[in-house]
């Protein structure tokens, strides 16, 4: 299952922004899976956090095959101490097993959040221990393909941003400028910017970014 967007969503976006309209004519169709089990999609982001994407396929492999399903009563169930053998930390063992708990005995109602508008959906989420906002933004776009998402804390999207527009640095008021250009419709050109940072134009190259310094 992919992300759906179409010719309503591309040509609104080249009418509003000349650049990206390129970018877009270069790029062409782009195709990202989402997984529409909002349950599953939560454990996965809290496991995911802070490690690669390889260390992330190994471990969740692992937690499929241990577990057999991925539900509420299965995870619950399983206990902390068995779900960290799976190659998780603690923490995150804990932040899993709570967030089944919540889910198993109603305190958390996953179908209400579904029905949520974007930022009630996004504080209910960032209520979770081990979810933040930038978590909880991509929870909603690869789980929910709400169709107006565009993280500007994203590093992927900023990256994107500065070989686009050829900017040396994304300020937090320039990365909201370009969010309300691209509204409603920020989820589609996330996926292009993301595509840009990942090397999808090898003409376009990035600034060198400055190291910041430790205080």
């Amino acid at each position: 299952m992919y992300f759906e967007y179409g010719e309503k969503e591309i040509e609104y976006l080249k009418s509003k922004d000349k650049v990206l309209a390129g970018i877009i004519e270069k790029i062409g169709p782009i195709e990202r899976e989402i997984n529409p089990d909002l349950f599953s999609t939560v454990i996965h982001n809290i496991v995911g956090q802070q490690i690669s994407s390889k260390a992330l396929e190994t471990v969740w492999g692992r937690i499929k095959s241990g577990l057999g399903e991925i539900t509420p009563n299965a995870v619950f169930n399983t206990g902390v101490e068995k779900l960290q053998s799976f190659g998780i930390s603690f923490r995150k063992a804990e932040y899993i097993s709570d967030f089944a708990r919540k889910v198993k005995n109603g305190e958390f109602d996953l179908d209400k959040i579904r029905k949520k508008s974007d930022e009630e959906a996004i504080a209910q989420l960032v209520s979770l221990k081990g979810i933040g906002v930038w978590t909880a933004e991509m929870i909603l776009l690869f789980c929910l393909g709400r169709p107006n998402i565009f993280s500007c804390d994203d590093f992927g999207i900023k990256k994107g941003l500065r070989m686009v527009y050829r900017h040396k640095e994304i300020t937090k008021h320039l990365a909201e400028k370009y969010k309300k250009r691209f509204t409603p419709y920020g989820s589609t050109a996330s996926l292009y910017f993301w595509a840009v940072a990942g090397g999808e134009i090898p003409e376009l190259k990035d600034f060198p970014q400055k190291k910041k310094s430790r205080s």
